[in-house]
């Protein structure tokens, strides 16, 4: 029976999520807006859209949104020829694919950021699939992204693992059904990873990497 081993991108496979938060920051900046880098830190793993509603708040002027979310796109792009992939994170997939999981991966992240980051992980050989937020109608925390990428693995719920490291993973891998394991990489408290539905904990790709055995990720399907 197909396994899916789907993991979040940013914070989870790649250093990444304080970049997004000086990048977001400057583009909030830029328009006339103070919003405090460690609420953006807590909202990093939304998509674009909604990561902005839910800093700036409904009676936001939306029309602000698009030219957002493209400044944050291009101070973002900056970096792209550096983006810091965890250690052992591209090893992690490989074990994972040699021992029979399908392993896809579930990010808001598309086009050249996420090429970008693939190159960082240096991993596409373990890679099956993407699911990215621009094929599904909600992002995360709604379940979509991660029914997605279990459709694309052709994998159920009940046999498949989500690894990611914000609150938004959590909730959308447990709305979806899935057993979820969080890293603390992402920089989120353990015991807001646990609330939010994660069944273990580890460090990063290289703890999870060293404990794969007697975890939801153990041995081969």
């Amino acid at each position: 029976m197909t396994r899916a081993a789907v993991f979040d991108v940013d914070g989870t496979l790649a250093d990444t999520n304080h970049l997004h938060v000086a990048t977001w920051w400057e583009a909030f900046r830029q328009a006339g807006h103070d919003v405090p880098m460690h609420a953006i830190h807590r909202a990093v793993g939304l998509g674009s859209q909604d990561l902005i509603a839910h800093l700036l708040g409904d009676d936001r002027d939306r029309d602000q949104d698009e030219a957002l979310s493209a400044a944050h796109k291009t101070l973002y792009g900056t970096y792209f020829d550096r983006l810091p992939a965890f250690a052992d994170a591209g090893r992690l997939l490989r074990t994972l694919a040699a021992n029979g999981w399908t392993v896809v991966l579930a990010t808001s992240a598309g086009g050249a950021e996420l090429s970008a980051l693939r190159r960082a992980i240096d991993a596409d050989d373990a890679i099956t699939a993407t699911a990215s937020a621009d094929d599904v109608k909600e992002g995360k925390p709604a379940p979509e992204p991660v029914r997605h990428a279990l459709e694309l693995a052709g994998a159920s719920a009940e046999q498949s693992v989500f690894v990611g490291d914000t609150v938004w993973d959590m909730k959308a891998g447990s709305s979806a059904g899935v057993t979820c394991v969080g890293l603390l990489c992402g920089g989120i408290p353990r015991d807001d990873l646990m609330k939010a539905g994660a069944a273990v904990i580890h460090d990063d790709p290289a703890d999870l990497l060293a404990h794969l055995d007697g975890g939801p990720l153990a041995g081969t399907p």
